[in-house]
């Protein structure tokens, strides 16, 4: 090579490294931009929650972003957790009993049927009935019926028999999604193993569905935990509190305690909130898995 040649390549390669430099200028300002733009939808609404449950009574009333003249967080957090003999705990136990149970059943039989829609050709018109489900709006008033009837209203399983079928269609679809990019072949060679249905799927599908899982468990786990709708018409009663109810002990037709309120608040979106921080980083990748057929 000349020396001509030479100084044409470093050339050519300047004059890429200068190119480059102001798409990176442009792509940090526009980080810095959605930066600033999630401080202030997410960031300040936060911090007016936060500041206003340690102010006392009559400060918290004004609901303003004012720091407090004197900070009340120990004694608003201690009054919200002992409140109505400690009612808030109970709530806690039962949202997490709800929460856990509607998770690890959605997981088991979603996967397994959606395994089943996406190697079976005969299954294939059986998901036009899992869409459905994601159509229709569900019926309170039928529903209360069928439950009474089955002795499952106001109920532990009964609430989470409603929790699970009202997420089945959407858990089901990521599956179904994820699966259809598994080469066929897997199963074939598994079965010439020797490798039985059931542990053909939880053996060597299943432990390939952890994209997916991660992602049900976040969203499905954030929906549930945090449903008031369908807690309070299919779980009522004072023993069958949840969290999200528990909100109502601190509002009421003459007043609200808006430095309790705020308090319960906080408490109740600290779950959430640790959960989503370790599964973040596989949320993007389960819901999009399966977007493109392998």
């Amino acid at each position: 090579m000349s020396v001509g040649d030479n100084k044409t390549s470093v050339l050519g390669s300047n004059k890429t490294i200068s190119a480059t430099k102001p798409k990176r200028r442009k792509t940090l300002w526009v980080e810095v931009l959605g930066f600033i733009v999630a401080a202030i939808f997410f960031g300040i609404p936060s911090y007016f929650v936060f500041i206003n449950s340690m102010k006392s009574p009559g400060e918290a009333a004004e609901l303003t972003l004012a720091w407090p003249s004197a900070f009340e967080f120990v004694a608003n957090y201690s009054e919200v957790i002992s409140a109505n003999n400690y009612r808030l705990l109970l709530a806690f136990f039962n949202s997490t009993v709800i929460t856990v149970v509607t998770i690890i059943i959605l997981i088991i039989i979603c996967s397994m049927a959606a395994f089943v829609l996406a190697r079976r050709e005969s299954a294939k018109k059986l998901n036009y009935l899992v869409l459905i489900g994601l159509m229709i709006p569900p019926a309170i008033v039928p529903t209360i019926w069928v439950l009474q009837s089955m002795g499952l209203f106001a109920t532990m399983p009964g609430i989470i028999f409603i929790e699970t079928a009202l997420r089945f269609s959407f858990a089901c679809i990521l599956y179904r999604a994820f699966v259809a990019t598994i080469p066929r072949e897997l199963d074939e060679a598994a079965l010439i193993d020797g490798c039985g249905p059931l542990r053909l799927f939880f053996q060597i599908i299943f432990p390939l569905l952890k994209p997916v899982t991660a992602t049900i468990i976040v969203l499905s786990s954030i929906q549930v935990y945090n449903d008031f709708e369908n807690m309070l018409y299919f779980f009522p009663g004072a023993d069958n509190a949840t969290v999200q109810l528990t909100l109502y002990n601190y509002m009421g037709m003459f007043g609200t305690s808006y430095h309790l309120l705020f308090a319960n608040v906080i408490l109740i979106a600290i779950p959430p909130l640790i959960l989503f921080i370790f599964f973040n980083k596989r949320i993007v990748a389960g819901m999009t898995a399966g977007a493109v057929k392998g």
